[in-house]
């Protein structure tokens, strides 16, 4: 067996055991999926950035920590590595809805429909457009749409005028940005979700919910309303072209909303949590998805969607390397803090916080922002946050606020930081340093955003 097929079957074990066990809560399958990571990592040897080795000797330190420290070590250790196969799993769930998307004429009918507007509404359909295709193709969507961007915005499209094109890049860049920065506020299934709610298992999705789609809302129209106050607006050419119709993008919303509610419905039959339900949904709603495309191949598209699904595994999970160790170990760094601090220890902390209340929220938000400028990864610092805070018994601040405050600062991170994923993305494809993208660019909206989220999280009605 070749090292690449390996690691598919491990990532594979390591999904099927940790379903069963999270399903039927059998021990034995998580020790199985446990094992199957420990394999997994085992193969990954030169393969991985230098975050992601970086977090693996963090978690190798903070494992001695834990034997010399803990009184029930081989517990600790055992339900925190169950955390990293999670998010594992989460990973590889979630991967499979991009091989249906990525095949889909409807996908590519819906990038050149939301490109092609008019300049008055092309902020708000592509900031929306890219929000809703990044809960499905998460970073996928920026390779995506950037390409598109770049090979729609000609000096000809611009009547042989250089700075407008240069302006339709930059705003074109910026929506796309935001708009993908927002999947894991609004989309239940997003790796946002995930970790707060694994982290804050009294927490619903439904508690989140007023907290986070506010947020958004007020992210959605602080970008709109900078997009537009900045500019420029050059002259119209006198030739109008005719605005391609948005049904594509309605059929895209109809479809996404489906598997929304299959998720949704998995939770409510099986009673299960939201987090555990989406591991379920999102193969179940690729595998009816790719047999839709493939229902002319006879047996309803199922045999062939198999097949297909089978073949381009390696297509699809080999790449999700580091995403898989920095979110795993991320998890895992986050379950055994937790367990090793003692939270009587934490008294003077509270003391300093308890008279911040719900303001507290604004300083969770903001550290995350912040310390995502220095390259500590958004996931590291929410999965550390989430599971130390609500230990703390601040006056004020509850569970569901803790959670919503580190989901918007990973928005903002994400939208601001040169040292993400999402910001060297756009930089290669603009040729524009990442630095400039984030301050430059962002900088009057981010400046115009964090006064409105403090003040929606710290005087929040709800």
């Amino acid at each position: 067996m070749s090292q690449a097929r390996l690691r598919v079957s491990c990532l594979l074990l390591v999904t099927l055991a940790t379903l069963i066990h999270l399903v039927g809560g059998s021990v034995a399958w998580q020790a199985a999926g446990i094992g199957a990571l420990l394999l997994y990592l085992i193969t990954l040897k030169g393969q991985l950035t230098r975050m992601a080795k970086g977090l693996l000797l963090a978690a190798g330190a903070l494992t001695l920590l834990a034997l010399w420290r803990s009184p029930s070590p081989g517990l600790l250790l055992f339900e925190a590595s169950g955390r990293f196969a999670f998010f594992a799993t989460f990973v590889v769930a979630l991967s499979m809805l991009r091989l249906p998307a990525y095949r889909s004429r409807l996908v590519r009918r819906c990038g050149q429909s939301m490109l092609l507007q008019p300049p008055s509404r092309r902020y708000p359909i592509l900031s929306l457009g890219s929000a809703l295709f990044g809960i499905i193709l998460n970073i996928g969507v920026l390779n995506l749409f950037a390409g598109m961007i770049e090979k729609s915005n000609t000096l000809s499209a611009a009547q042989g005028r250089a700075w407008v094109q240069t302006a339709r890049q930059r705003r074109m860049m910026l929506a796309l940005l935001r708009g993908f920065s927002l999947a894991p506020l609004i989309s239940p299934m997003g790796i946002g979700v995930a970790v707060v709610l694994s982290s804050l298992p009294q927490v619903t999705w439904l508690q989140l919910a007023p907290y986070i789609l506010g947020a958004a809302g007020l992210i959605f129209m602080a970008g709109w309303a900078v997009d537009f106050l900045t500019g420029p607006h050059p002259p119209a050419h006198k030739a109008r072209i005719a605005a391609p119709s948005l049904r594509p993008l309605a059929h895209f919303s109809v479809l996404l909303l489906a598997i929304v509610a299959l998720v949704f419905s998995i939770a409510w039959i099986l009673q299960l949590r939201l987090p555990i339900a989406a591991l379920l949904g999102a193969p179940t709603g690729a595998l009816i998805w790719l047999a839709w495309q493939r229902r002319r191949l006879g047996y309803g598209g199922v045999p062939a969607a198999v097949t297909t699904m089978h073949r381009q595994l390696p297509w699809l999970l080999l790449p999700s390397a580091n995403e898989i160790v920095v979110l795993g170990a991320a998890g895992y760094l986050g379950h055994l803090c937790v367990g090793l601090v003692d939270t009587q220890q934490l008294a003077p902390l509270l003391v300093v916080l308890n008279p911040w209340g719900a303001f507290n929220a604004v300083l969770a938000m903001l550290m995350v922002v912040g310390l995502a400028q220095v390259g500590i990864n958004p996931i590291v610092t929410v999965t550390l946050l989430v599971g130390l805070l609500p230990t703390l018994g601040i006056e004020g601040l509850s569970p569901a606020l803790i959670g919503a405050s580190l989901m918007v600062g990973w928005a903002l991170a994400l939208m601001s930081s040169p040292m993400t994923a999402s910001m060297l993305i756009l930089s290669r494809f603009t040729g524009v340093p990442a630095q400039q993208i984030g301050y430059r660019w962002n900088g009057r909206f981010l400046l115009a955003s964090i006064p409105l989220l403090a003040a929606w999280f710290a005087w929040s009605p709800f």
